[in-house]
């Protein structure tokens, strides 16, 4: 088989999120966001897990998602949606009992007119300048917004994982300045702004990339692993190269492992002679460019040919791979292709 195989681990998910639920202030719930079929790991099953664990609120990014999620896990979880209430989102919003998080004027205007007395949320700005209402229009609507009763008040952090950045405390500042006083359920922190501490928890916390094994949340289970099949190998005499371009050439004779995997799969080109993957406990560096659908691996080091070499796992997390593409795990995670064989794991602690 030439299919890569991807293990997800549900259990450390749900641990994940039992520990950023016990991180989060007492009295604060802990929702869980899903979004980007739950950072690229499968939102059915990664759902499930969280609402096995005790998740009863789940964010995601546009209705289309809400509409899947509320099939996944049926009546009874309350389900936001970070994009609000676009123009022909009103019937998923009423018949699948969605929850938009309002980012403008026109969102409400559309929200009242349309689903009068249907429950909302809304969105501010305190700074990070994409979604929610700014000070000024937010001034402009607050008695007619709360008057209609807001499920919540949500702000997010810019740079929450800077723990000393001073957009923190600025932003932490002005969701005070917007929302004290108002009676509303409030949140400003997702993962990052977990670990900043209670100040910034108020009435709801949404962790998302914690759950998934990714920084900042230095202390989660790792999540996922990623095992390469070795397709073919050959040696290759000095000055012989590997891949489009002859941007490696052997030094020294060598043993060249190709392996199934590619851009196609999330392993971006960027990768190139820089990424490492691993034979059990000894690292293999990548060869020349990343293709579509094939990697070339040096293994001469090694005392027999590997059947699969592997590219996440136990030394190599989501972070320390996307560190080598000069990028973020959550690029690495929500990109990870639709080609590989899916193993879950549950039900092992």
């Amino acid at each position: 088989m030439a299919t890569a195989t991807l293990s997800i681990d549900l259990d450390a998910i749900a641990a994940n999120w039992r520990a950023m639920d016990r991180l989060s202030a007492p009295g604060t719930q802990t929702a869980a966001v899903v979004k980007a079929d739950a950072y690229g790991l499968g939102l059915a099953r990664v759902a499930r897990a969280l609402a096995h664990a005790g998740a009863r609120r789940f964010f995601v990014a546009v209705a289309e998602e809400g509409a899947t999620l509320r099939q996944i896990l049926g009546p009874g979880p309350q389900i936001c949606v970070f994009s609000g209430h676009m123009a022909g989102d009103t019937d998923m919003i009423h018949d699948l009992d969605l929850t938009p998080m309002l980012n403008s004027i026109d969102q409400v205007t559309r929200h009242f007119e349309a689903l009068p007395g249907h429950v909302f949320g809304l969105q501010l700005d305190t700074g990070m300048n994409r979604l929610g209402m700014e000070a000024p229009e937010w001034e402009a609507v607050a008695a007619l917004v709360l008057e209609a009763g807001p499920e919540l008040l949500m702000s997010h952090l810019a740079c929450a994982d800077e723990p000393d950045h001073p957009m923190n405390a600025a932003q932490l500042a002005e969701f005070h300045a917007m929302t004290d006083g108002c009676g509303v359920p409030r949140s400003l922190a997702a993962t990052g702004g977990i670990l900043l501490g209670p100040e910034y928890h108020f009435d709801l916390t949404r962790p998302g990339i914690g759950l998934y094994g990714g920084r900042p949340f230095d202390a989660a289970r790792p999540v996922t692993a990623l095992s390469l099949p070795v397709i073919q190998t050959r040696e290759l005499g000095i000055g012989e190269t590997a891949g489009y371009g002859c941007t490696w050439s052997a030094e020294a004779p060598s043993l060249i492992a190709t392996v199934s995997g590619g851009y196609a799969d999330g392993l971006q080109r960027a990768l190139s002679n820089r990424a490492v993957l691993w034979a059990g406990e000894t690292p293999c560096p990548v060869v020349g460019r990343v293709s579509m659908d094939l990697i070339t691996v040096d293994i001469s080091h090694l005392d027999q040919q590997p059947r699969s070499l592997d590219i996440l796992g136990p030394h190599q997390g989501v972070d320390d791979l996307a560190d080598a593409a000069d990028t973020i795990g959550y690029e690495i995670l929500t990109s990870l292709g639709a080609r590989y064989q899916r193993r879950y794991i549950e039900g092992q602690g």
